[in-house]
């Protein structure tokens, strides 16, 4: 009955037109909580006996404006429908079947940080710029690109944070919280499980949503940033931290910092001569385009 209701459920609120009624709705919301998944082989059979006989799509593709209505990670549902029945066929519930689509196509190995875990408004005083990963095989991939400058500014050269683009709303706690008990439930990578820590490491407080925020990189659709910022640190509360995927990444991060701090502002003459620098520089810079003009 319930697998009846299911399908009844999506195909009643998505058409044709493309429209999609799932994300005016609370349904969806309760289809992705752990005690209510129901196996995808009886979902299967039952589309196979009566939706599936008026149209030609797989139940992979029937279900998909469910799933882009679950989605928390901007552009993670995979375009090639071979990629979708690949998923579909090995997975054994919708909350599954979501979780599938935040795997990397292959293991990455687990390296925790060993160095100091700095907030996105730290990293940002570091000169560290954050930008989404649009284009990353792995959409919950975080890699630090650094950008080589002789100049003398030392901030024409700071590396860049590309990290997922993460839309926040008042089922954003819920649908992660599912799929980390989903991990630690069913011995599953723990991939979601790391990405929430990443977060709760770059955000402390509101301002670091702010920055985020700004950087494009969260879409808040709650009230506030604090209110976000309470929810992404809430995430993780009581979950067991077994494995963490971004630990090289974290690394090049405190060690960008650590060498900003040493190489700058470990003397008032170093702070001194790096200020007199750029004033030089800047100077320059100016009488050279007089002399153009």
């Amino acid at each position: 009955m319930d697998a009846c209701f299911i399908l009844e459920f999506i195909r009643s609120e998505s058409d044709d037109s493309g429209s999609n009624k799932l994300f005016n709705s609370y349904i969806p919301y309760d289809l992705v909580l752990l005690e209510n998944q129901i196996p995808f082989f009886v979902l299967n059979d039952i589309f196979g006996l009566t939706i599936s006989l008026k149209t030609d799509q797989s139940l992979g593709e029937f279900i998909l404006p469910l799933l882009k209505c679950l989605n928390v990670i901007q552009g993670v549902i995979p375009k090639s429908s071979t990629s979708r029945s690949l998923l579909v066929n090995s997975a054994d519930h919708i909350l599954d079947y979501l979780h599938k689509f935040y795997m990397p196509e292959s293991y990455i190995e687990s390296k925790f940080p060993r160095s100091t875990i700095h907030s996105a408004v730290e990293l940002d005083r570091a000169g560290v710029k954050f930008m989404p990963n649009k284009s990353a095989t792995w959409r919950l991939s975080m890699k630090v690109e650094k950008h080589r400058c002789s100049c003398i500014f030392w901030f024409l050269g700071k590396p860049t944070l590309r990290m997922p683009v993460l839309r926040i709303n008042h089922f954003t706690e819920l649908i992660f919280r599912n799929l980390i008990a989903y991990e630690h439930l069913s011995g599953a990578n723990a991939y979601i499980t790391s990405y929430a820590r990443a977060m709760e490491m770059l955000i402390d407080t509101h301002e670091d949503i702010a920055k985020l925020v700004r950087s494009e990189v969260i879409i808040n659709h709650l009230g506030s940033n604090e209110e976000a910022a309470s929810m992404i640190n809430r995430l993780c509360k009581e979950v067991v931290w077994t494995s963490f995927f971004y630990g090289e990444e974290w690394e090049k991060l405190d060690k960008h910092f650590v060498n900003l701090r040493r190489t700058y502002f470990n003397s008032p003459w170093n702070i001194i001569a790096l200020f007199a620098g750029i004033f030089l520089s800047v100077l320059a810079m100016l009488q050279t385009s007089s002399k153009i003009n």
